[in-house]
């Protein structure tokens, strides 16, 4: 099972895996932190660490399940000449439920800065850790199918897998604190997901959608905003913009 550590080729295909699981789980965490921000404060870190923990277990269980998650590839039916297979119905939905998701929550907010005195409704546990469960089937899926095509061996896979949730663990919570202190990235990071939501449903399809382009664009709006929070720090703080603007 082990026999691969002493292949250089093994361990280069572990570390290009395990930076892929780390990028594809990227978009997971902006999500998780966004639906745990509604439970009570002293909930949310344990309810975060809890999803990420489900999210790896998935992983975990489609990758020792690959003759299942093969035959999610065979098409099951044909819809309008398109033959739809299991792995379709699944990005397709997850997909929807996404698009609906990230629409009620930027809803939500706006309507929030409206309100004269805002009020941000909690919710139990319960219900946050199912849509967790829910979305992480479709995000896992999509990152074990990649796995399958890069490594040979199970056990690459599944130690790519264990270390970059262990990494997501540790930048989870700044990355909420970040997007809960930043009303403009947390809109920013529900139109990624709507983003996302688009690009699941059409790969449904079998229309193709180059990754590069979408983290591309995705990075591209993130450096954007970080000028827009670093300009507006600056002009609440016109002394020290002054003493910039003479130096």
């Amino acid at each position: 099972m082990f026999a691969w550590i002493a292949s250089p080729e093994a361990w280069v295909s572990l570390a290009t895996l395990t930076a892929l699981e780390i990028v594809l789980g990227i978009d997971n965490i902006i999500f998780i932190s966004i639906l745990v921000s509604r439970l009570p404060a002293q909930k949310r870190n344990f309810a975060r660490n809890l999803g990420l923990m489900l999210a790896m277990l998935t992983r975990l269980a489609l990758l020792f399940s690959i003759v299942w998650v093969a035959n999610l590839t065979q098409p099951w039916f044909t819809l309008f000449g398109q033959d739809i297979s299991g792995r379709d119905i699944i990005l397709i939905g997850g997909g929807l439920f996404l698009l609906a998701k990230a629409t009620h929550e930027i809803h939500s907010s706006l309507e929030g800065v409206e309100e004269a005195k805002p009020k941000l409704k909690t919710v139990s546990l319960a219900p946050v850790l199912i849509q967790i469960a829910l979305l992480d089937v479709v995000f896992s899926l999509d990152s074990v199918i990649t796995a399958v095509g890069l490594a040979r061996h199970v056990s690459i896979m599944a130690i790519a897998i264990i270390v970059a949730v262990g990494i997501m663990l540790v930048a989870a919570k700044p990355i909420a604190e970040f997007v809960d202190a930043h009303p403009t990235i947390k809109i920013l990071a529900l139109s990624f997901l709507i983003l996302v939501g688009v690009t699941l449903m059409v790969e449904g399809f079998d229309v193709h959608v180059p990754k590069g382009y979408i983290y591309f664009a995705m990075a591209f709006s993130v450096a954007v905003e970080m000028l827009n929070i670093r300009m507006r720090k600056k002009q609440a703080d016109p002394i020290q913009l002054r003493k910039e603007i003479a130096t």
